[in-house]
């Protein structure tokens, strides 16, 4: 796992909390939330291939 992938995941974070904030002071909370939720499924589709990656390293290491 790279460190670069951290950096990525912590940005993604950083600029959706900071959207959140501006949506929900000015009184939109539901694109907040859709916000929120479209940050996650990013970050998720990100973690989710390497996740695959590590379940085929695992596979190789045992010979399953």
């Amino acid at each position: 796992m790279d460190v670069d992938l951290i950096f990525r995941i912590a940005a993604i974070g950083i600029i959706v909390a900071v959207l959140n904030q501006l949506l929900v002071r000015s009184g939109r909370e539901e694109q907040a939330l859709m916000t929120t939720l479209a940050g996650l499924i990013v970050v998720l589709m990100m973690i989710i291939s390497q996740i695959s990656t590590l379940f085929n390293t695992i596979k190789a290491v045992f010979g399953l």
